[in-house]
């Protein structure tokens, strides 16, 4: 609906973020008002620069000199907040893009979320935006806010008590409530916030801008995000490949999963919420955590700000309750962490200086440490030293809130890992908030339960691996073809795929009865036989694949048989003929697809063939084209890889082959992206390492004419 923004890219967003002057317009004298509460923060906030209440009322507004117009403040400011109903808008805007402001927050609701009436102008406002460069944030919006420099161009009662305070984490949200809901956790948990920001509808400015930017701010250190769909799929592509390229974790909230979710998604931004599964390729693709839980979300955030990342997924656990230790274990396994037995020498050590407690990892060190602080540092030193861990939680119970022996636990904690403060520590506790905020001084991650410990460390684990993986820049493109405005074929889809770098088994098509005799024979047998036509996009469904033909008798009476079948249940279908191939050998059969999603384009399916896609739904997505690399990561995305890698003693299948495959159906799909709906490969199979992959069915969907 919202024209595209011509803004060049990435344009005043530091005039939007960190003004040196602001505007209100329509500004309140009443602190409560909604056109009042930006002004009111801003003062309160002892934003270091200009402040311009612009109301053609009043002389003051809340202790300030007021202006009657834009036209009357003294200077250009850098940012105008909106606080106007929404007849007046277009209006306000078209004056700030006549005085030069570099940037605009329109909060007033009633636009695309309405219907086609807010949708128009909705749209007008874009276009007014646009033409005048002006950087956008809105409608519908709770505004934004930069805490260094006290700017709160924002209205959320999240703020209320207090801005945030500052730090390296950035909240980008469609949804102000949902942002003012993050920022208010995020100081509960202790996690400072240098950027705030609400899209809104996004008539001008979207989360893959705000993503892109704040993304190249040395002072952002990990970016919590919020959506419930996405328009711009290439705008946010380049977002999150900015995020990836700066090492600049981002942890996303992506809702809409449900029908229900994604009806409601819809009503509420007028955005489509698309679909789920092609979203979670996405993350994979990019590094992308997404959280299932406002609280993981939080809990990832709070791990991630602190810039001390495992070089591994190595897991050492200490624990003073075996118990906890096997709770653990489960969590790691669950979260694909690694609890790795100690070396040989640190066992030696372990039992040299607590032979009352294990020897292994996990490590139980029984209570009779309480005696002897000395034993957990030391547990921590062989732990780090020997067992080489990425990372360790340490599971202390309520002990570190004990007024008996609370100081002397987290000065041995200290002391254990004092040298190993390159790599996260994490400590499950309960304890009162300021013995909480002491360790965390101390540089440890502390939660509450080990499910989130673990789930944390893993996700630290994940960005690293993503973003030690470069993505890959370089584009190959298929030749160009025309696939025409018409069905096409299982036939002529293989001819146009093959010359794309897709393999098929030899095949040939047969028009007249005899000539299928000879064909059989050059082929040799066993043969496949399909009905080849455009008007049969699923052959299986009536008769019109026959199996296993052993001689030339079995093929012309498969021949006939086949057109008689094509015939009956699908009267005046074209029939191109009937293709014989060869049979092959036993393999491992897969799916592979492209759907052409609204927001994204190409997008690469991969997944078992037969039950097990449509079943248990074991599929993966990736967007756009791959390389060899990102082919394999997605075939190992997929719960049924082990069948791949030679399950229950079977010869590994051709991974590589396969991963060729894909890239080649990616190359073809962004290649044809105008023309093409979707394309099928069922099956493809996987022969044995060494052997290579084939398509065994082809069908492109194109994009018709009509």
């Amino acid at each position: 609906m919202t024209p595209a923004n011509n803004v060049p890219a990435l344009a005043n967003f530091e005039k939007a973020f960190r003004p040196r002057s602001v505007a209100v317009i329509g500004a309140s004298d009443d602190a409560t008002r909604i056109s009042g509460r930006a002004l009111h923060y801003l003062i309160r906030a002892g934003y270091r620069g200009e402040i311009y209440p612009v109301n053609h009322r009043r002389a003051t507004v809340q202790g300030l000199r007021a202006y009657p117009t834009l036209a009357d403040v003294p200077r250009t400011p850098d940012i105008a907040l909106i606080a106007l109903p929404s007849r007046l808008l277009e209006d306000a805007l078209t004056d700030c893009v006549e005085h030069g402001v570099g940037a605009a927050v329109v909060y007033a609701a009633g636009f695309a979320e309405t219907g086609s009436d807010g949708g128009a102008l909705q749209d007008r406002l874009a276009a007014i935006a646009a033409a005048g460069n002006i950087r956008l944030f809105g409608p519908n919006c709770l505004g934004l806010l930069h805490t260094d420099s006290g700017f709160t161009g924002t209205f959320s009662s999240a703020f209320d008590k207090a801005l945030p305070t500052p730090g390296g984490a950035a909240i980008v949200s469609q949804s102000g409530a949902y942002g003012g809901h993050l920022a208010y956790l995020c100081e509960k948990r202790g996690i400072g916030v240098g950027y705030w920001v609400s899209t809104g509808n996004e008539a001008g400015t979207d989360v893959a801008d705000c993503i892109h930017w704040l993304a190249l701010q040395d002072d952002v250190s990990v970016i919590l995000a919020y959506a419930e769909g996405i328009r711009d799929g290439d705008s946010f592509r380049a977002a999150l490949r900015a995020a990836h390229d700066h090492r600049k974790p981002v942890v996303f909230m992506k809702v809409g999963q449900s029908a229900a979710g994604a009806t409601a998604a819809q009503s509420h931004t007028a955005s489509l919420a698309g679909a789920d599964a092609v979203f979670d390729g996405l993350c994979a693709q990019y590094g992308v955590y997404r959280a299932q839980t406002t609280q993981e979300q939080v809990d990832v955030a709070y791990a991630a700000v602190r810039g001390r990342f495992p070089s591994g997924r190595s897991l050492g656990i200490i624990t003073v309750s075996g118990g906890f230790g096997v709770q653990l274990c489960d969590a790691a396994e669950r979260g694909v962490l690694e609890v790795t037995p100690l070396a040989e020498s640190g066992r030696a050590k372990l039992r040299a200086l607590n032979p009352m407690g294990s020897d292994d990892n996990p490590c139980d060190t029984t209570a009779g440490w309480l005696n002897d602080m000395s034993l957990i540092t030391k547990t921590f030193d062989v732990m780090y030293s020997d067992g080489g861990y990425d990372s360790i939680i340490g599971s202390f119970t309520m002990l570190p809130d004990s007024l008996t022996y609370g100081a002397e636990i987290r000065t041995a904690i200290g002391a254990g890992t004092r040298e190993f403060l390159d790599r996260p520590t994490a400590l499950c506790m309960e304890a009162r908030p300021e013995v909480v905020r002491a360790y965390e001084s101390d540089g440890f991650l502390v939660f509450d339960d080990s499910e989130r410990a673990v789930t944390a460390l893993a996700a630290l684990a994940y960005f690293v691996e993503h973003f030690d993986t470069p993505i890959a820049s370089h584009r190959k493109r298929t030749t160009r073809v025309d696939l025409g405005g018409e069905p096409l074929s299982e036939h002529a889809a293989q001819q146009i795929l093959a010359d794309a770098g897709i393999p098929f088994p030899a095949s040939t098509v047969v028009t007249h009865p005899d000539d299928v005799a000879k064909a059989a024979a050059d082929l040799g047998f066993p043969l496949v036989m399909k009905i080849v036509s455009p008007d049969i996009a699923h052959k299986t469904e009536i008769g019109g694949v026959i199996l296993d033909v052993e001689d030339e008798a079995q093929a012309s009476a498969a021949y006939l048989t086949l057109l008689e079948r094509a015939n009956a249940a699908v009267p005046g279908a074209r029939i191109e003929g009937v293709l014989l191939g060869v049979m092959c050998p036993k393999g491992v059969e897969t799916i592979v697809g492209v759907t052409n999603d609204p927001a994204f384009g190409p997008t690469v399916m991969f997944g078992l063939g037969g039950m097990q896609a449509e079943l248990f739904r074991d599929v993966a997505f990736r967007v756009g084209e791959l390389d060899h690399a990102e082919a394999v990561n997605l075939i190992r995305e997929i719960k049924g890889y082990p069948l791949l890698t030679g399950f229950r003693g079977a010869a590994p299948a051709d991974v590589d082959a396969l991963a060729d495959l894909l890239v080649a159906v990616s190359r073809f799909a962004v290649t044809h992206a105008d023309q093409l709906d979707s394309l099928d490969l069922n099956p493809v199979l996987v022969l044995e390492e060494g052997r290579g992959a084939l398509a065994l069915d082809a069908l492109i969907t194109v994009r018709t004419t009509s």
